[in-house]
């Protein structure tokens, strides 16, 4: 069935290969189809890898091999939920190690251009707290690349509640 809504990502003839990168770094992650050009196309040839369904953390996406008119960029990224810290550390280390390049604020790019934020719940449940502990776990977070949690505890640590 074709969902209502599905986000469709754009990519430069590596739609494939970036789909099962997705599938094998996320879990509630793989590929459901791949589809291939019936006729020759200005980004490929008939028979090229089209399309590709992957459903990445549960969530349903089109990855369209379009050519390079159209590139990411942080204007669209995709935020993860961690649990903890080994989880942000996990997928941080695949995103990065993998090609991929470190940005601010739990914020990395993987090496198919795709913005992601690896963003631990505390760091959220810390933030929204409002007053001074949110105020001192922002400023935390504003000093970090990947998230540290032990760092965001410290940072608020002595606030009054």
């Amino acid at each position: 069935m074709i969902p209502k809504l599905q986000p469709c990502l754009w990519f430069d003839g590596n739609a494939e290969e970036a789909a099962r990168f997705y599938a094998e770094t996320f879990p509630d992650s793989r590929i459901d189809a791949i589809h291939r050009a019936p006729s020759d196309y200005p980004a490929g040839k008939q028979g090229n890898v089209l399309t590709v369904e992957v459903t990445v953390l549960g969530m349903r996406f089109l990855l369209l091999n379009g050519g390079p008119q159209f590139t990411f960029d942080e204007a669209v990224s995709f935020q993860v939920a961690t649990d903890d810290q080994a989880e942000t550390d996990r997928y941080w280390k695949a995103i990065v190690d993998n090609g991929g390049q470190e940005s601010a604020c739990g914020w990395c790019r993987d090496r198919f251009g795709l913005s992601w934020q690896i963003t631990p719940r505390r760091l959220t449940e810390l933030i929204t707290q409002g007053g001074e502990t949110s105020r001192r776990a922002f400023e935390a977070m504003m000093e970090m690349g990947k998230i540290d949690i032990a760092a965001l505890d410290r940072a608020v640590a002595d606030v009054r509640s």
